[in-house]
């Protein structure tokens, strides 16, 4: 039988000197229970008030630490994601000061979600948008070698916050170990994301995840690199997307251009409120370098999936 770990048993920033929860052998599996990344602040029938009161103190816990019998420094864990259990809600958010155009959307919203628990396939947004679900791991990451305590917000070179959203069932993450054990933390699990989650947060919602865990000898990686088990878009893309452009010499400027520019076009062909927009271009629009050779300028392009609307 498989070892768990309990939401309870989750922290805030990674400090190596966290004493562990639980002991693994590699090659064992193990279901990982998860809160949302407010950790319980907002639940299933919160108000925009919940959203107001945030406490920033206590956000995007992870479960663990993870002990990890025979990771040294050097080594890599190898973590595949086996089974998603969700709850059947998540939430979204714009958090004043928080997101890619944080400067023109200063108001905060939030809107919750609700789907099957058992199989998570779509969300429908109060617009009318339906939203393609796809489960997965936000932050993952081992405790750094540096001491003291370090926020969990920032992605580091041992993971973290990486919000991929292609951390999902099937998915094979190789992280470094830079302590004994590895002490490994996962959390901020999302129902769906685009890739940039541009407002800030993606579909908020607790998982278990169940993951086997195994250990690669002096791999000596330099940060995470992970293997997909097919597609990452044909669950999304059936319908093709429409696709707004930001083109010039500097590549943020060109994805707020781009954001921003696919947020008037949602507002304008479907009589959305901006804040609407912006939520859905964060939990299912992609955002893409397309070109990033022909100097001086770049382009970047946000893609946003035609599905959602038909």
């Amino acid at each position: 039988m498989a070892k768990n770990i309990h939401a309870r048993d989750h922290h805030f920033g990674w400090d190596n000197s966290f004493p562990p929860k639980v002991v693994v052998d590699a090659g064992e599996t193990l279901l990982v229970e998860t809160t949302d990344s407010s950790a319980g602040q907002i639940t299933s029938n919160s108000t925009l008030e919940n959203l107001i009161n945030l406490d920033f103190g206590k956000v995007n816990p992870v479960t663990g630490p993870i002990y990890v019998n025979g990771a040294q420094p050097g080594d890599a864990l190898s973590v595949t994601f086996l089974e998603f259990h969700g709850r059947g809600w998540g939430w979204t958010g714009n958090i004043p000061g928080f997101g890619l155009l944080a400067d023109q959307f200063t108001e905060p919203a939030l809107h919750l979600w609700k789907f099957d628990s058992t199989n998570p396939k779509s969300s429908t947004h109060s617009s009318g948008a339906k939203i393609g679900l796809k489960p997965f791991v936000g932050t993952i990451g081992t405790a750094l070698a540096e001491p003291g305590l370090h926020s969990v917000v920032p992605p580091r070179q041992v993971g973290g916050n990486l919000d991929i959203r292609d951390m999902a069932v099937g998915t094979n993450v190789l992280i470094p170990v830079e302590v004994e054990g590895a002490l490994l933390g996962i959390g901020d699990t999302h129902a769906a994301q685009g890739d940039g989650e541009v407002c800030g947060t993606a579909i908020e919602s607790p998982f278990d995840v169940s993951v086997k865990i195994e250990l690669i000898k002096s791999a000596h990686l330099p940060s995470p690199q992970f293997t997909t088990p097919g597609s990452v878009s044909g669950h999304f893309d059936q319908s093709g997307y429409v696709v707004t452009t930001g083109v010039g010499p500097d590549l943020m400027i060109g994805a707020r251009e781009a954001v921003s520019r696919m947020i008037d076009l949602l507002v304008k062909r479907y009589k959305l409120a901006p804040v609407d927009a912006y939520i859905l271009c964060s939990v299912a629009g992609d955002l893409r370098i397309s070109e990033i050779v022909d100097m001086p300028n770049w382009v970047v392009s946000f893609y946003f999936p035609r599905l959602a609307f038909e």
